[in-house]
């Protein structure tokens, strides 16, 4: 896949630039399928919320990778926040889920504001080798001493799983499902405004054009700050998701092979489409099984060609290829008579 010339591409059409039948059609298959899954079993339920819970995640990293044009190998730091800000007010102060998930979700705000007020100042070689540190550092700090009462050290973090009321009592995994399609649908919906927005024109116009965008006044460090706080925020509120879904957090579901993951599904997905994360969300979640279902020995091997025939077939990613063909095939119906 050629990362620079994606990274390079601009913006051709708006995040709402899609017609209005094609949104409300997207959103029918949401509801038959979100309606059709109440009957699947736990498995299939646990694996579509994890589609959903990555997507969220790659979406994030979209928002700091595609529009921005800066690379991060430290996002599953950010998720690891999330997921732990999550379990800890839970477990320590009795705080529900749907508290501890928003405030997960602002505190990694506040970390990736923090954290990339100075590293976005380094050029991209660089801010990629210390968002690597950061990392591989999380999940060794989360097994300090020091705050082993707070985190559970390397044993981790056992929840109990969410109580619904009335006929959702028996449909746990179904309605955890159901909240998380739900915070994926307003986690797209808030992309979607972000980069419709004036702040989002700039962020755009201070990658596409960052030297004009600095002669005309932009302070482009600081927009890529605030960027690159919404990223880690979304990529925190996944983190926090997949809390509620998994009910245990454990320093080692945060390795640096996540970060990989991650930035691997946005690039399979396309990184400036935002529908487009879930597909790679999809890649990341669904190849891996596929791979160990046909072979128990070299599963890794299969995972890498798929991952080859996605860069050879589709270079600029799932939904650039999908919205290929349909532009060829609405220019091929516009000119027969």
């Amino acid at each position: 896949m050629n990362t620079l010339n994606t990274l390079n591409t601009p913006l051709t059409t708006s995040p709402g630039a899609s017609p209005a039948w094609l949104r409300w059609a997207a959103l029918a298959a949401g509801l038959t399928l979100l309606a059709w899954s109440f009957g699947w079993q736990s498995y299939q339920l646990y694996v579509m919320t994890q589609v959903l819970i990555y997507g969220i995640a790659i979406m994030g990293l979209n928002l700091l990778t595609g529009y921005t044009g800066q690379i991060s190998l430290g996002h599953s730091a950010f998720f690891a926040i999330g997921a732990y800000t999550a379990a800890v007010l839970s477990h320590q102060l009795g705080w529900p889920f749907y508290v501890g998930v928003p405030v997960a979700m602002v505190l990694c705000f506040a970390t990736g504001f923090l954290f990339g007020f100075p590293a976005l100042r380094l050029p991209m070689l660089y801010l990629a080798l210390s968002t690597f540190a950061v990392a591989v550092v999380t999940p060794q700090a989360l097994k300090w001493k020091k705050i082993e009462w707070l985190t559970g050290g390397v044993a981790g973090i056992v929840l109990e799983k969410p109580v619904f009321p009335g006929a959702l009592a028996d449909r746990a995994d179904w309605a955890i499902m159901a909240c998380v399609a739900a915070c994926a649908l307003f986690a797209f919906l808030l992309a979607r405004r972000i980069l419709g927005s004036q702040f989002g024109r700039l962020v755009d116009a201070s990658r596409d054009q960052p030297l004009a965008a600095a002669a005309g006044g932009l302070d482009i460090t600081a927009l890529r700050t605030q960027m690159f706080g919404l990223s880690a925020a979304f990529t925190g509120l996944a983190g926090a998701l997949s809390v509620v879904a998994g009910q245990f957090v454990a320093p080692e579901n945060f390795p640096f092979l996540l970060s990989v993951s991650l930035l691997v599904g946005s690039f399979v997905g396309g990184v400036r489409s935002l529908w487009g994360a879930f597909l790679g969300a999809a890649f990341i979640v669904l190849t891996p099984n596929l791979a160990e279902s046909l072979s128990q020995s070299a599963p890794w091997m299969i995972f890498g060609f798929a991952l080859l025939a996605m860069v050879f077939l589709a270079p600029n990613g799932l939904s650039g290829w999908i919205t290929g063909l349909w532009r060829s095939r609405a220019n091929s119906s516009s000119t027969q008579p």
